[in-house]
């Protein structure tokens, strides 16, 4: 069977993943490692996604500020877990000049700056200087603040959307007078994160807290939400954090109390990136490129003329005209739909694969037969194929109108039942010791293909410290990872995997990205 990608999952996910990048015209590499130019296709989509979780953070009493691009490196010096963790990855300015001599430009030594600037990873710091000012009584709390920006962390090894050296993000970051506050918070932006991935992006996710040794450098605690690639791997999707006072401490983030006593704030933080993107389309993309869900389609309805060079041609450009109108006067989730008329000088078939390899949800084909029966040719992308056969639906013109909406809404809906069913399916629960679960990983085949294993679900101990330290050793042998704990189940039963002792809980074993 030919399929519109040269090449397909099963043969290579990393290199489908690749090419599905690259040609639904999302991105591509720039002159800087590690760093990517978002082309419209993939900025339309970010644009879409951020104003979804805008309108969700703002819903939740968050206010939108920006925060200096650079960090001096005393600020980030004052958090010694925080250094430990995010030390490797930092970019550093330390000069503030170049020389020119001889026709060549070189750094001036004598622009060295007084302090070294670390190019952002992260904002705690930095926003925890402006809350010790910010904060001084009971009064001033909570602080709820998000920032829309870009970090920097110096990757070695990078994929266009998944890890690259810059990427774009939100950072929210809380200041609350005690424990309590502060943990509701944490969880309430999780249930955020979970409906952003299950709502808007049609991809189901495992709502969970990360053990000891997978915690935001820092924190106190780190809830995650983990999403199925189809290639079995895990993707963090998202991450929230109580920081507990370890922050505040380190920078002397202090209010007075209703009683008069000097205590220490309690703070959160949280963040998604555009790493969302490349967990779309490693969840939804077949083997004919991209296929988005709706709500987050630049373009959900497309409409491609079956032109022929003929005298007839600007009738059926004029009847595309006004078919896009009417497109357009309808709403769909509560917003005008988003329709396309795609008049590019290009054989219509070209064009149809284009948009096919984007990933547009529905491409509606229109010939002059079509404008003579007042109906379309109707292509829906996540049912594409009917065997090896293109699936098309013919439909009058009114039909269209009256179903477009709800066609919409049943695609969304359809690309995420698809992607939770997969998921369910290949969650391995009956793994009772490690042995066992090594087994079934077993090697990781090297050129990208190889046996298809998902996650096992398996009861363990919450082992603390050294023990934990052996227990991350010997996942990583099978490049497997502990990747967070579901909050909401039962008490687990059975003995852990990797102590024998009783279970306390169940956790999700993987390998991830």
């Amino acid at each position: 069977m030919k399929f519109a990608l040269d090449i397909t999952r099963a043969e290579n996910f990393p290199e489908w993943y690749q090419a599905v990048v690259a040609q639904a015209d999302l991105a591509e590499a720039s002159p800087v490692r590690g760093c990517m130019i978002i082309k419209p296709w993939g900025w339309g989509v970010w644009e879409l996604v951020q104003a979804a979780l805008d309108k969700r953070i703002k819903e939740t009493g968050h206010e939108n500020c920006y925060f200096p691009l650079f960090i001096p490196l005393s600020f980030i010096a004052q958090e010694a877990a925080h250094v430990e963790g995010f030390a490797k990855e930092m970019a550093v300015v330390t000069h503030h000049r170049l020389k020119a001599a001889d026709g060549k430009l070189f750094v001036d030594p004598e622009s060295e700056l007084e302090e070294p600037l670390v190019v952002r990873p992260t904002s705690e710091t930095i926003i925890g200087d402006a809350f010790r000012r910010w904060v001084a009584s009971y009064r001033d709390l909570p602080v709820l603040i998000n920032q829309w920006a870009n970090v920097v962390r110096w990757e070695m090894r990078t994929r266009m959307f998944l890890r690259t050296s810059e990427f774009l993000w939100q950072e929210g970051h809380t200041a609350h007078a005690d424990a309590e506050d502060a943990r509701a918070e944490t969880l309430k932006m999780l249930e955020v994160y979970r409906e952003l991935a299950e709502d808007v992006l049609a991809m189901p996710v495992v709502v969970g807290e990360k053990p000891e040794n997978e915690r935001f450098p820092g924190a106190d605690n780190t809830f995650s939400i983990e999403a199925m690639m189809q290639d079995g791997k895990a993707l963090q999707a998202g991450t929230s954090h109580y920081l507990g006072t370890n922050f505040a401490k380190a920078q002397n983030i202090r209010f007075q109390s209703a009683t008069g006593d000097l205590e220490f704030c309690h703070t959160t933080s949280w963040g998604v990136s555009t790493r969302l993107i490349g967990g779309v389309i490693m969840t939804h993309g077949d083997d004919d490129g991209l296929r988005l869900p709706p709500k987050i389609a630049p373009k959900q309805i497309v409409i491609v003329p079956m032109l022929r060079e003929k005298p007839e041609d600007a009738e059926v450009l004029a009847y595309c005209e006004k078919l896009k109108s009417e497109l357009d006067r309808l709403t769909a989730f509560s917003a005008p739909v988003r329709a396309h008329l795609d008049k590019k000088p290009a054989r219509a078939a070209n064009k149809r694969w284009d948009w096919v390899r984007r990933g547009a949800p529905i491409i509606l084909e229109v010939g002059p037969r079509d404008m003579a029966n007042d109906s379309v040719t109707l292509l829906r992308r996540d049912r594409l194929r009917d065997g090896e056969k293109i699936a098309s639906t013919g439909m009058t013109r009114s039909a269209l109108m009256e179903l477009a909406p709800a066609l919409l809404a049943d695609i969304q809906a359809a690309l995420f039942d698809e992607a939770k069913a997969k998921r369910d399916a290949n969650i391995r629960t009956d793994l009772a010791t490690f042995e066992a679960v090594a087994a079934y990983f077993g090697e990781e085949a090297e050129d990208g293909a190889g046996a298809f294993k998902g996650w096992v679900r398996a009861p363990w101990s919450r082992p603390t410290g050294a023990e934990l330290e052996q227990v991350e050793q010997r996942l990583k042998a099978y490049k497997l990872t502990l990747r967070n704990a579901p909050l909401g189940q039962e008490p687990a039963k059975g003995k852990c995997v990797f102590t024998g002792r009783d279970a306390v809980e169940d956790i999700l074993i993987a390998r991830a990205y």
